[in-house]
């Protein structure tokens, strides 16, 4: 009976090491004081990293009993990049996105979309594991509930985001512009919550067969 409970060395020797996601947090704790100094605007840089300050003591407290796939970890850690990005230039002034504006002839700095895309992507990603390793449907078939849910609660989050922004911004007045980043577009929260769609859409219909393979792996199956 013990050798039937107790995981075989094999199985063991499958398991990730913890080096891959603590070179993932030391390159983050390394990133984000080189976004804050010189940072355009001190609040809006708290404004717009504060999600990913939190997420990283987050994601260590729940280390020894909710560890996430390797996969998942990587798309946490760009999106972080993207917040650390976006706090330091201010979404509206992201080199990057002033780029892309002058080569696809847009009208503004699209950086803020892509910023909200990832938004979309990695929590479906991480809606999708936690519903499949941690719910009553990790014992159960497949089903339309769990990819159902990993679009809803990302649009869901979206959502509340921008409500928090519009909070912010009558909170703080005319400095809260640039944490708007609206750059004058009168639908730009219906497009933010379109591209969080889009992202989370993506992520379930791309990305299913290498978030399980990771899974698994992360499972040592």
């Amino acid at each position: 009976m013990a050798d039937e409970l107790t995981p075989g060395p094999d199985a063991t020797q499958r398991r990730p090491s913890a080096a891959f996601p603590a070179v993932l947090a030391v390159l983050f704790l390394l990133a984000t004081p080189v976004s804050y100094v010189g940072a355009y605007d001190r609040l809006t840089w708290w404004l717009e990293t504060l999600p990913a300050l939190l997420a990283l003591p987050a994601l260590a407290l729940a280390w020894p009993r909710w560890r996430l796939s390797n996969l998942l970890l990587v798309f946490i850690f760009l999106h972080a990049l993207i917040l650390l990005t976006g706090g330091h230039y201010t979404y509206a002034r992201v080199p990057l996105g002033d780029w892309a504006a002058h080569a696809f002839g847009w009208t503004r700095n699209n950086f803020d979309k892509l910023g909200h895309l990832a938004q979309g992507f990695v929590p479906a990603l991480l809606t999708r594991e936690i519903l499949l390793r941690w719910s009553p449907f990790r014992q159960t078939p497949r089903s339309l509930f769990v990819p159902v849910m990993a679009v809803a609660c990302p649009l869901a989050f979206s959502a509340f985001y921008e409500i928090i922004e519009w909070w912010v911004a009558l909170a703080t007045g005319t400095a809260a512009t640039d944490f708007l980043g609206t750059q004058g577009d009168p639908w730009d929260t219906q497009s933010d919550m379109l591209f969080a769609l889009v992202g989370a859409l993506a992520a379930v219909t791309l990305m299913g067969r290498a978030h399980d393979r990771s899974i698994a792996r992360v499972e040592g199956r």
